[in-house]
Formats: structure tokens, sequence, C-alpha cells
């Protein structure tokens, strides 16, 4: 690199002054063609530098000063850059160049603001120009007057040129350019302006700036106004509609400055007007475009949460009532029949929510997908978020034709409904959103209630099911031990492993608390592979330290999950050679609801398994179907009655009817070569009935309860005994 260049960069890390210089060159090389001066376009380039700077730092000066621009506006006429032409091409430059070149190095100060200061820093350049022009006018006049008697008709000749300038630049403006008095008596107007209001002179020319009031004036306009013609300040800046002859409205950008007299008096005030009309509706269209579902044409989840947050904030005893609706089914429908045929059956569901929120403080909105919501407003929202439930259900009742083909739409609804002020919008969506998935579980077309207990249990097992992945890592998880009892000797024959959750806030949960969550997010095949080897290793543990050496079988269960995860086979032989547990040790529990309608497919990991040694339980016999027949197809060796059957053998005398179906069960599983466990055992007269009925082992609390390894290792040692 060159040392000018090196030194360059270390002058001007960011390279704004090089950007500067570009856009001086731009300015130059647009307004040379039409500047009579005597400067060369370097010269010219040169001497636009520092007014390019002065502009540069206008756009970012806290606070905002357009005053520094007026100045730029006279120093082109001093230049002698007075033709009106090029006025127009300098506005022109400012306009797409000065934010592109300088507008940059600010990290404070937004595009927005930078177009909007660029836009007050053109008519502050007008604005000097104007002015410029004017007090030129004055000076030349001055010194017409005192050269009159030697040149009297070069000064006459002066001043026609420079009058006509002042109105070429005044009437071929590009922006409506008005003068007024300070009563407000509309003096002068150009055709731009006159353009404007509807190209009528005699509806400009003549009225008075306080004609032009409207409805959609903001509050402050008219004091800046007051201020402005009393000489408390110099300009000031709206956004301010007016009204045309025709009744339409013309939106402009408004600078007003206050022109005053040599000696500083308020004199006149000059109105420079940008139409600002269609930018004004591309922004409505684009606003409504970014509030509205593009589909349906309903608000959509930003317009709706800008009202619900609006209602929430709410005082004086508002209240409001909310419905969250999911359609029931519509995925099969966008399956079947595709999306096109989906989005035309969403367009009829919001049109007949539409049709049902026609109250005022009513909307309805579409969430994304098949997710509505309706908002209900008022003092009396506990009547009548319910009705409008109910009108939504009776909309989406009738039939609709998608396809020649006729669909019954069904919907779950959740609501919520209560005081503004007590919740945030979070909280409201999702105790909606709780709901309604309450209220589809319960079987849909239906609505429901938020209840804050349902919320809470809600939260709660989302809780648990986030942290679940979280808890394995850390080591949460423990395993707890029923013994397994001999019913004819009374001896331990083995254990069942129970996993438990140490949860750092709930304290110690059940499987039923966080199996199903394990389940669903499919963390329960690195769980369940984890009781499998921590029970095969306390298993192979208990038999190095028994007494007699014989073997003490472990009991673990299988959820469906499991059933069909392709590793099952291997990973239970990699625990058992890693362990050295014999398979005849081993026994995998599976819950009946797990195999009825099993296919070979499913059945064949758990017959290698049962060809190894692994004794196959069926769990929860007599939940499900309760198919003896199919025994006969099932790589099992062991039914695990449910304490269902053994209930009515704590009454004395025992229900004669369990007593025969648990002694006909009995007799076919011995016919089958299945030995009989039965759960739930809690008093000596259950376990001696039991005894007497046939059955082979038992666990319950008659025996023990749940506990930790070394109690089960106790009550060995002392059947050892």
């Amino acid at each position: 690199m060159a040392p000018t260049e090196v030194t360059d960069s270390a002058v001007d890390p960011d390279g704004l002054e090089d950007r500067l210089r570009r856009f001086a060159t731009i300015w130059s090389r647009a307004i040379f063609p039409v500047t009579a001066t005597s400067m060369n376009r370097p010269e010219l380039e040169k001497h636009l530098l520092p007014l390019a700077r002065r502009l540069r730092e206008s756009l970012h000066a806290r606070p905002f000063d357009p005053q520094a621009a007026q100045r730029v506006g006279a120093a082109l006429v001093e230049a002698h850059c007075t033709d009106p032409e090029a006025l127009s091409r300098t506005l022109g430059v400012v306009d797409a160049y000065l934010v592109l070149y300088c507008g940059a190095g600010d990290p404070e100060q937004p595009a927005e603001e930078s177009r909007a200061r660029c836009a007050r820093l053109q008519h502050a350049v007008a604005a000097g120009f104007a002015h410029g022009l004017r007090e030129r006018t004055l000076a030349e006049q001055e010194a017409i007057a005192r050269s009159s008697l030697l040149a009297r008709s070069d000064a006459v000749q002066a001043l026609h040129a420079t009058e006509a300038r002042f109105r070429a630049v005044f009437e071929g403006a590009a922006i409506g350019i008005g003068i007024a008095d300070l009563d407000g008596n509309v003096l002068e107007v150009n055709e731009t302006l006159l353009r404007m209001f509807g190209g009528l002179e005699h509806h400009v020319r003549g009225r008075k700036v306080t004609d032009w009031a409207h409805p959609e004036d903001r509050p402050h306009v008219w004091e800046l106004y007051r201020e402005l013609v009393s000489g408390e300040r110099d300009d000031y800046r709206v956004e301010k509609p007016f009204f045309r002859n025709d009744g339409t409205v013309l939106w402009t950008n408004l600078t007003v400055s206050l022109l005053r007299d040599p000696d500083g008096r308020p004199e006149y005030q000059l109105a420079l007007m940008e139409d600002t009309t269609e930018r004004r509706l591309l922004n409505l269209r684009l606003r409504y475009e970014a509030t509205h579902d593009a589909l349906t044409g309903l608000p959509n989840r930003t317009l709706f949460f800008e009202r619900l947050e609006k209602a929430l904030s709410a005082g004086d005893g508002a209240r409001f009532g909310l419905c969250y609706l999911d359609l029931d089914g519509f995925k099969a429908i966008n399956d079947s029949l595709g999306h096109a045929a989906g989005d035309r059956l969403l367009v009829e569901v919001a049109d007949r929510l539409q049709s049902c929120a026609t109250a005022p403080g009513e909307m309805v909105a579409r969430l994304g997908g098949d997710e509505f919501v309706a908002l209900t407003t008022g003092p009396d929202t506990q009547r009548e978020v319910d009705d409008l439930a109910g009108r939504i259900l009776a909309a989406l009742a009738s039939p609709i034709r998608v396809d020649g083909r006729e669909f019954t739409v069904r919907g779950s609804i959740g609501i919520v409904e209560g005081p503004a002020g007590e919740r945030t919008t979070a909280e409201v969506l999702r105790s909606a959103d709780i709901t309604m998935y309450r209220a589809k579980s319960a079987g849909g077309n239906r609505f429901e209630l938020a209840d804050p207990e349902a919320d809470a249990r809600a939260i709660t097992r989302h809780g648990l099911t986030t942290a679940l992945p979280a808890a394995l890592e850390r080591g949460e998880f423990f395993i707890e031990y029923q013994p397994l009892v001999h019913l004819g000797d009374g001896s331990v024959h083995g254990a069942e492993a129970l996993v438990r959750w140490c949860h750092p806030q709930h304290g110690v949960l059940g499987p039923d608390r966080f199996i199903p969550l394990a389940e669903h997010t499919g963390l329960i095949v690195p769980l369940g592979r984890w009781v499998l080897q921590e029970a095969v290793r306390q298993a192979r543990y208990w038999q190095r330290r028994h007494s007699d050496g014989g073997p003490l079988r472990i009991n673990v269960n299988l959820s469906p999950a499991q059933l069909h995860h392709p590793g099952l086979v291997a990973d239970t032989v990699d625990v058992l050679q890693r362990s050295g547990l014999e398979p005849g040790a081993l026994c995998l529990e599976v819950t009946e609801s797990a195999l009825i309608g099993a296919d070979e497919d499913l059945l064949k990991p758990l017959r290698q398994l049962a060809e190894m040694g692994v004794d196959i339980a069926l769990d929860d016999f007599g939940t499900g179907y309760s198919n003896l027949a199919n025994l006969r197809r099932l790589p099992v060796s062991v039914l695990k009655l449910d304490r269902s059957f053994t209930q009515g053998m704590q009454r004395h005398p025992a229900d004669p009817v369990d007593l025969k179906i648990v002694e006909g069960i009995v007799s076919l599983a011995h016919s089958l070569q299945l030995a009989v466990t039965v759960e739930g055992v809690e008093t000596g007269a259950q376990a001696e009935q039991l005894r007497e009925l046939g059955c082979d082992t038992a666990q319950g609390w008659y025996y023990a309860r749940p506990g930790p390894p070394d109690k089960l290792h106790a009550l060995s040692l002392a059947d050892a005994v």
C-alpha cells in the first residue's frame, strides 16, 4: 500500500471524508452546467466541499438545527448559482445522495430519522436560497440607488434580472412555496402549490392560513403557528392535512419559516409544502398488509396483540374475554385434499367467524394455521364471552362445501375471562392455549373455561418435560426395589425395579408423573437403558452377596416406545454381558395394552430375548382385552395379574366371583406353562387365598413397600437365615 493511502486511512478510518468528496463531486457536476460563475468545475467542487460538510454536520447535529442549511442556500446565491435549475438540481442531489454518502457513522440515528432530517434540510436550503435571493435583490437595489447617477440604466437592468431570477426560482421550484403576512393572508404562491390544491388560483391566493384548519391537525400545530408569527420561534415542521376544493385531502410535510426585516422584526412567513399524499396512502396500505392475514383478510397476530395489550391495560373496572379456537381434524383435510382446498376452507371459516363478532368491542383474528382468536371487551364479558363461543360453534356447525365435497368443521375453544390489569398478554395466551387443548382432549367441538389449577398442572408438566434431559445427565433419577415373594414359602424371589425422579423443586416424583412425558419426548429410550443398566448391576451385586449363591431375579419395565426401538435386543445383550448377569435372572415386563394386536415385527425382538433365556412378563393383565387365547402366540413366560382382581379379597368373606376369575386365570396360565404373579397384595388374608388358588409369586405393601436396594438385601438375608 502507498504511504499516502496509509495516511488517509489513518486520518479517515471510516472513509467519511472520501464519501463527502464524492458527494461534492456529484453536486458540482449537477449544477455546473446551469451556474453563471467564472469558476471551472473543479474549482466549483472545491467551493462546494465546505457546504457539503455543513450539510453533513446538520444531518447529525444534536439537537437538530436546519438553520445551517439555510446558510448553504444563501451561499449558493453568493457563489452566483442563482439559476432556478441550480436550486432544483441541488435539492435533487441532497434528496438522493446526502443520506447515502453522509448518513452513516451515527448508530443512534435510524435511517427513518435521517430521511426526515434530509427533507427538512431541503426545505431549509430552499428557504435560505429564497432569502439569499431576496437579500441579494435588496443589496443590489441599494447599490443601484447609490450609483444611480452614474449608471441608472445598468442598475435598472440588473434589478430586472435579479427579480426575474427570483421569480424563476419561485415559480420553478419542485415544492410548493407560499408567502403570507403575519395576519395569515396568503400573498404569493407558486405554480407547484397551486397544482397541489387543484390548480385554481382563487381557491388559494387571498385566503387566510387559518382557513386551512383540518380535523386531523395535531393539537400543537396552531400553537406552533402562534409562536412563529409572534416571533418566538423562527420555524417549525409538521405533517399537516389540507382540504382541497373538491373535498379530497392533501397530506403534506409542511415547513414554515419566519422572514424578518433588516431590523430583525417579523415581517412575512414562508411555507414550503411537500405533497406526501401518495406516500401516506402507501404507508397505510403497508400497515394494513402488515396487520392483516393475507389469506383470510382477518386481523393477524400483530394487530390482535396490539388490541389485546390495549384491553389488558385498560383501567376503571374494565374486563376482557378471549376465545382461542383450534379446528379439530384440519390436518386430515389438508393431507387428503391438499393445501389449496384447506385454504378455501379457512377462508369460509374466517367469514363465519367474522359474522359472529360484530358487536362493539369484539374482534376476530387469525393467529396462523387453523388457529383463530376472538376478543370481546366491556363491563359484562363474563356473559358475552360464553355467548360468543356458542355463536362460533353454532356458525361452524353447518357443513362447508370444498371442491364439491361437504365437510363438517368442528372446533375446540379455550376461554379466558377476567378483569384487565391482572395478567400479561403472554399469560393470557398461555392460559387460553392450555384450556383449548383441554377442550380438545375432552372430545372437541366444545369450549372450556380457564382453570388456574389446570393451568398450573399443565405448566408443571411442561416444566418437567423440558427438565427431563438435563435431569438424566445430572443423575437426578434413582431406583427403588419392591420384592417379589414366593407364595409357597414366603422367600424373596426377586425384585421389580421402579424408577423415581428426585426433582430439585417438586421432590421425589413417581413414574406416573414423568414416564408418559418421557415416552412423548422420546427420552424413554435412554432413560430405560439407564434403568436396565442400574437394575442389572444391582441384581448381579445381590447374587454375589446372597448367602446360598442362588439366583435373584430382577424385573424391569419396558415402555411401548422401547419395544419399537431397533436397538432393544442389542442394548439388552450388551448390558447383560457387561454385568455378567445370566439372562435367566432378568425379566422384562411389558403391559398387556402394548401387545394388543401386535404384529410379528413387534414380537420379533421379544422372541429373540426369550430365546436367549430372558423372561417376558405380561404386566397389568386384565386391564386390556384379556384375550387368553392370544397368549399362545406371545413369547411370555409370566402373567402379572392387575391389582383390580384381588381387591375383592380384602373383604371377609372374599368376593366369590373374584375367586373364580383368579382361579380360572391361574389354571389356564399354568396349562400354558406360564407363571402367575399377583400385584397389590396388602393383607395376609389376600396372600393366603392367592397361595391356595395356586399363584406363584406376589408383591405388595403386605411384604414391603418399594425401597432402597439395601432394604431388599436385608430381606434376602433374613430369608436365608
